[in-house]
């Protein structure tokens, strides 16, 4: 880890529950203690069902903890409304997910513009950015083509450059390569290994050892706790 970078992450014994039609409760997190500092480049491993995807939503605040805390930057996101959660995915996190959720007969360069509309960012600003970020992740010659008419990886190159606009706090990747062949999975996560040189804090959710090894910190999860969490000596 980051010896003196700022705690960008703490999660204090963090449960969450979900409600069954039987009246009872599926505890998908078991008390989840865990800090990650500025700058880290972090994969989170597990198997179907080991709570990975829930951890996943809670530290991208899209669902909220049923009991424990939640600090991001030091403020407490488990306490926010709904309103203030959205304000936190819009500008703190960027998300890349194995979906990639892009318009399908829109622009690449409107699909990474996107996230700056609901910040109200000025029009030249706006398309400096967008190039910038599309340069970064290699792709500005697609600027114009709709994002239907490239390829996987380019996509998901795509969804990189989107996540990256807002210049968040943290990239949170989930299971970025899992629809993309192997060359072109290295390609994507040697991008957010490029992005992590630069300083950007990168949280990658896989089951993909592969994937994995490119990260500096593996933490492991099975049935909602944590078992391992090892520091990679690069």
């Amino acid at each position: 880890m980051l010896k003196n970078a700022q705690t960008l992450i703490e999660l204090k014994d963090v449960v969450k529950r979900y409600p069954l039609d039987s009246g009872e409760y599926y505890q998908a997190l078991n008390g989840i203690t865990l800090s990650i500092k500025k700058g880290e480049f972090v994969a989170i491993m597990g198997p179907s069902g080991s709570g990975k995807s829930t951890l996943m939503h809670i530290l991208g605040a899209l669902d909220v903890v049923s009991s424990g805390k939640y600090l991001l930057k030091e403020k407490d996101v488990s306490t926010y409304t709904n309103d203030q959660l959205a304000e936190i995915r819009n500008k703190e996190i960027g998300f890349v997910f194995q979906t990639f959720n892009l318009l399908a007969r829109t622009t690449v360069f409107k699909n990474v513009e996107r996230p700056m509309f609901y910040a109200n960012i000025a029009p030249q600003e706006r398309k400096k950015r967008t190039m910038s970020a599309l340069e970064l992740v290699g792709i500005l010659d697609k600027a114009n083509n709709l994002s239907n008419r490239i390829s996987g990886g380019q996509i998901q190159r795509v969804a990189i450059a989107r996540a990256l606009i807002m210049n968040p706090s943290i990239i949170l990747a989930d299971e970025p390569t899992g629809n993309l062949d192997s060359k072109t999975s290295l390609e994507i996560i040697s991008i957010l290994q490029k992005l992590n040189d630069l300083g950007h804090t990168i949280i990658v959710i896989t089951h993909e050892e592969s994937i994995a090894k490119f990260a500096r910190r593996k933490i492991k999860m099975v049935d909602g706790k944590i078992i391992s969490d090892t520091v990679i000596k690069k």
